[in-house]
């Protein structure tokens, strides 16, 4: 099968699909959405995989869109991407036919749009032309924002979460609306061969890389354009959020390798710098907004600006070494980051489905009401054990593999460096390394809070494990997770193929070995599959020593140092959190509420204590109330001209249209 065969395969099969579930009972309904989203999937896996392993495909369908045409064009990088996507919707769709097969948020457009989304974000990286690009982007933003709605009969907060998507995701259209506009007026054409192929200004350049950053950026949930994200993926049923946060947020990271490192061939260090900077601070926002989160899915949400920050700036050191003529670590370091992007796409793949079986088992997202799952759903507790792991980027999960080599090539550019790699290097070093600590309590306590602890409502203590289609899924996760873990170096050649589209970057392979990880030009070796295998031996010999009689003592888990805890003893989410909240207080300003009641006899007597803590975004809250408020004045000007007089109307669309030819007119 050729790659034009498999991305064909994935249209038809959506399109059948969507087609299916909107006209089947629903009974059949979940049934033929997961499918079709498992086989679209499975095909653009094939086209990744077909990529990757050196074969390429174009194609152009003239007339098919207005005034340009369709364009198809397969590298390894849009493989990799492809091969990514492909992966997480084989598993959402899996999960998908138990989720919505119980009933939850089972809606005709919900499910019949599902395989539609999908397929639309396999097209994205194989597009060939801008046309082709924005009008796949806005399908995906679409279909997405329809995804992200499913639900807004049962909760208020849904709409709003809708509303902030729609408008955070359009906001970032135009920016890349623009930049691809203007790059294509420049290079004059618009096929990535003619942009490719262009001479601009250093201005110019400049102009259109920062416009794309923060269109792509806007996408991938990095501060300050983070705000939609935890919002729209907790409200969203968790398929789509394992899709959004696992696969749709990487097409930012797609956008900016694309454009920056391959359209517009790289650039100069202050670009890289930029992205480097905005990489750490969202890094370093996320992981303490999600240490201080509650809500499962919304601390999920923040824990994806984290590791996209990291993501990003892994690519912002990348380019700045690029920018240097250094290539050994460019090329780590671009390749790190691409690896910390699949590794992401597992865990989070697994943590969100793990949060959407909690959430069908008991209806609760908050952490403060759930506990005494690892008793009532131990599957469930077990995979959201391995993905808590990996996310915390511990031995031996998959996460701690690629931010170790996040670290070696940070802390390799050192020797010889110029004042602003030696400034920004160990900068970069010390976010990477504080993200890794608070990324540790923060799993720490969406696990023990939620699992280990006793139940802290009577949903949580009567929690049933979840439908056999949901548990093979998150099996599936964590099956990709381990390999990833153990095996990093087997990716090593896949890499490389998608380096050599780069080529500011290209350098071989950054990876070598077999069981030991080696790093190709300096000095650094791992072997994951050895950590493990003493991990596990350690075990043993624990195990072994308990049953020959060592001393034991037997405890609750999750007993903070008691032995006849009730619930209300035990840390919850939020006194967990509370020494990080006073360590962070200026960053974070949490608002606490403390109602004491007495009795009526007596004022010295109290009844009852009641304490509330409320983290907001501080960021959001700063940011956005202004621009806000000058949307809706502008909105109140601009009213006032729909008077309902079409004279006026006419006058208006003439005037927009002379302006229009006078723009085309300057320009060209």
């Amino acid at each position: 099968m050729t790659i034009g065969w498999a991305l064909l395969g994935v249209l038809v099969v959506a399109g059948l699909g969507a087609l299916g579930a909107f006209a089947a009972d629903p009974r059949r309904r979940a049934v033929i959405a997961g499918l079709s989203t498992v086989a679209a999937g499975a095909f653009g896996v094939l086209a990744g995989v077909l990529a990757l392993g050196g074969r390429t495909f174009s194609t152009t369908i003239p007339e098919l869109l207005p005034l340009s045409e369709a364009s198809v064009a397969v590298d390894a990088l849009s493989g990799l991407f492809c091969l990514l996507i492909g992966g997480v919707a084989v598993v959402a769709g899996i999960y998908s036919i138990g989720y919505f097969g119980g009933g939850h948020a089972g809606s005709r457009s919900a499910q019949g749009l599902l395989p539609l989304f999908v397929a639309a974000m396999i097209m994205i990286p194989a597009a060939g032309n801008v046309t082709t690009f924005l009008v796949l982007w806005e399908l995906m933003a679409l279909a997405s924002l329809a995804l992200v709605l499913a639900e807004h009969r049962l909760r208020p907060a849904v709409r709003d979460a809708g509303v902030w998507y729609g408008a955070m995701t359009h906001a970032g259209l135009v920016a890349i609306l623009l930049g691809l506009v203007l790059f294509a007026s420049m290079a004059g054409g618009e096929s990535f061969e003619v942009l490719r192929a262009a001479q601009l200004s250093e201005g110019a350049r400049s102009v259109v890389f920062v416009l794309i950053l923060i269109g792509f950026g806007s996408k991938a949930g990095l501060v300050p354009l983070h705000v939609w994200l935890p919002r729209a993926h907790p409200e969203a049923p968790s398929p789509v959020s394992a899709l959004m946060s696992a696969a749709m947020v990487k097409l930012g990271l797609y956008g900016v390798l694309r454009v920056g490192l391959d359209l517009l061939g790289g650039g100069p260090r202050w670009w890289w710098m930029l992205v480097l900077t905005v990489g750490g601070v969202s890094a370093l926002y996320g992981v303490l907004q999600a240490s201080v989160a509650v809500d499962l899915k919304r601390l999920l949400g923040y824990s994806t600006t984290e590791n996209l920050g990291l993501i990003f700036l892994g690519v912002g050191a990348g380019g700045m070494f690029a920018a240097a003529g250094n290539r050994t670590l460019a090329s780590l370091l671009i390749a790190a980051a691409v690896l910390h992007a699949l590794n992401h796409a597992g865990f989070k793949t697994l943590l969100f489905l793990g949060a959407g079986s909690v959430l069908r088992a008991t209806g609760v997202r908050d952490l403060d009401d759930l506990g005494g799952l690892v008793s009532r759903m131990p599957v469930t507790a077990a995979l959201f054990g391995v993905g808590a792991l990996a996310a915390a980027a511990l031995p031996p999960g998959n996460g701690f593999v690629s931010e170790w080599l996040l670290v070696q090539g940070l802390i390799h550019g050192l020797p010889g460096a110029d004042a602003v790699t030696a400034v920004s290097m160990p900068l970069a070093v010390g976010v990477v390394a504080l993200t890794a600590g608070l990324g540790v309590a923060t799993f720490v306590k969406a696990f023990g809070v939620g699992f280990l602890a006793r139940p802290r409502s009577e949903s949580a203590a009567a929690a049933k494990e979840s439908p056999l289609s949901m548990r093979g899924a998150m099996l599936l996760a964590a099956v990709v997770c381990t390999g990833l873990a153990v095996v990093p170096a087997s990716l090593g050649p896949t890499l490389a193929r998608m380096l050599e589209v780069l080529p500011s970057v290209r350098d071989g392979s950054p990876l070598r070995g077999g069981v030991t990880l080696r790093l190709a030009g300096i000095q650094g070796s791992m072997s994951p599959l050895l950590i493990l295998a003493g991990l596990l031996l350690a075990a043993l010999l624990v195990v072994a020593l308990v049953r020959r009689g060592l001393p034991r003592r037997v405890s609750l888990v999750w007993g903070c140092g008691g032995t006849r805890l009730d619930p209300r003893m035990e840390y919850t989410a939020t006194s967990f959190a509370e020494p990080l909240t006073r360590v962070f207080d200026d960053v974070l300003r949490p608002e606490n509420d403390l109602d004491v009641t007495h009795h009526a006899e007596s004022q010295y007597l109290i009844e009852s204590v009641q304490y509330r803590q409320r983290v907001d975004d501080r960021l959001e809250g700063a940011l956005y109330p202004p621009v806000l408020a000058a949307g809706n004045k502008f909105g109140v000007v601009l009213s006032r001209l729909q008077n309902g007089s079409v004279h006026r109307y006419l006058a208006l669309g003439l005037a927009g249209l002379i302006a229009v030819l006078v723009v085309v007119g300057l320009t060209t």
